[in-house]
């Protein structure tokens, strides 16, 4: 079989050992790579290119940064196939309709029960015992169209959206060439979604991250693995003073029940009381202050031991 002439998509570096497995693989010729564009970022609001034209750089492909796809022409018409990972805008029917084999999504999650943005976070804050990525055709819709192949992988119970992220994306770097080749050799049939399966799941909003303390522990601790790294878990002193709370645990302490949210320490170590037992905080960081450990918040803070963190 010739080479696949292809198109990518993609902005986000999820999509990058995927992209790296198709140009290994010999299978393809990229033709261009298209990707969102340039965005300021950090505290100096410096333009900065997104991870995935990068990695284009690297690779010496055409590279082209629409603002929108709706004017946008393709640079090539005649086209076997588009490949589309974390691109961040909806792909017009006009190109969906201009590859031979069509245009092929991966996602995050397995359809068709999250559908949207925040899919891998939502694995993590319902407490998902497995995960995995969808390698699917696309439609006009989002995240509707019919799934080619579903490789999973587990859910633990340390794992961030970060981590999770990670490990999904080199499962996408590992299953989709085949996939994609045993589709267009007629092996892989797509097989139509069970849309009364679906949820949609926004994108992430900063006041997502904030702590209720009334919750269970259980849920606390998936909230705050949930937001990581963006928005990041947070909560209130008594002053309104925001600490930002990365990571915790569950604590199996012989103590009676206490007001949730109250703050206390007990042999060095920090704990926070939620409505049905207590986590154990082990990093935070203070409003305009750089992250610490427990143990030097406890030793440095001790005005705001025995105080009850707000909702």
């Amino acid at each position: 079989m010739s080479k696949l002439k292809t198109i990518l998509f993609g902005t986000a570096a999820f999509g990058i050992p995927a992209f790296q497995s198709i140009l290994d693989s010999g299978k393809f010729e990229i033709v261009a790579a298209i990707t969102q564009p340039d965005k300021p970022a950090g505290r100096k609001k410096e333009l900065t290119p997104p991870p995935f034209k990068l990695f284009a750089q690297s690779k010496q492909l055409k590279i082209y940064q629409p603002n929108s796809l709706k004017e946008f022409e393709l640079p090539e018409k005649d086209i076997d196939l588009i490949i589309v990972i974390a691109y961040g805008q909806i792909i017009p029917k006009k190109i969906l309709d201009m590859p031979k084999y069509g245009c092929i999504n991966v996602h995050g999650s397995l359809l068709p029960k999250y559908r949207g943005a925040a899919c891998v976070s939502a694995a993590i804050l319902n407490g998902d015992k497995e995960s995995g990525v969808t390698i699917m055709l696309m439609d006009e819709k989002l995240d509707t169209g019919p799934i080619i192949s579903q490789s999973k992988l587990p859910v633990t119970d340390i794992d961030t959206t970060t981590t999770l992220s990670n490990r999904l994306s080199q499962l996408a770097g590992e299953t989709i060439v085949q996939s994609v080749l045993e589709y267009i050799d007629g092996k892989l049939t797509p097989e139509q979604q069970d849309n009364s399966l679906s949820s949609y799941v926004p994108e992430l909003k900063k006041e997502d991250g904030k702590i209720n303390w009334s919750n269970k522990t259980i849920d606390v601790d998936r909230k705050i693995r949930a937001m990581q790294p963006w928005p990041g878990a947070y909560t209130f002193t008594h002053d309104k003073k925001i600490i930002k709370i990365p990571q915790v645990k569950i604590a199996h302490l012989p103590i009676a029940t206490s007001t949730p949210g109250k703050l206390f320490e007990e042999n060095g170590k920090l704990f926070v009381a939620c409505s049905d037992g207590v986590l154990q905080i082990e990093s935070l960081q203070i409003q305009g202050k750089k992250q610490m450990i427990a143990r030097d918040f406890v030793n440095g803070n001790r005005n705001l031991l025995n105080t009850v963190l707000m909702n």
